[in-house]
């Protein structure tokens, strides 16, 4: 399994391309109006790629404690 993350937004440290989407199988996002973007963003590159909402506020800090057991929590069922 191969991982990589990124932002939709315009000042993340690393942002979400074409490529990166049509790479992935799965795309995780924390909340509805992530993937409302990203759906916007890149229709036409989505297409096998499954996206899946976390339903999680955006309002963790990067690899906040509290976020990582959340995570351990909701993603196993999806992969």
């Amino acid at each position: 399994m191969e991982t990589a993350s990124a932002g939709l937004a315009l000042d993340a440290d690393e942002q979400v391309t074409s490529e990166l989407v049509e790479w992935a199988d799965i795309i995780f996002v924390m909340e509805k109006r992530h993937r409302a973007i990203l759906q916007r963003r890149f229709r036409k590159n989505l297409g096998r790629a499954r996206v899946v909402c976390l339903d999680i506020p955006d309002d963790y800090a990067f690899m906040n404690p509290a976020l990582i057991a959340i995570l351990k929590t909701r993603v196993p069922k999806f992969i």
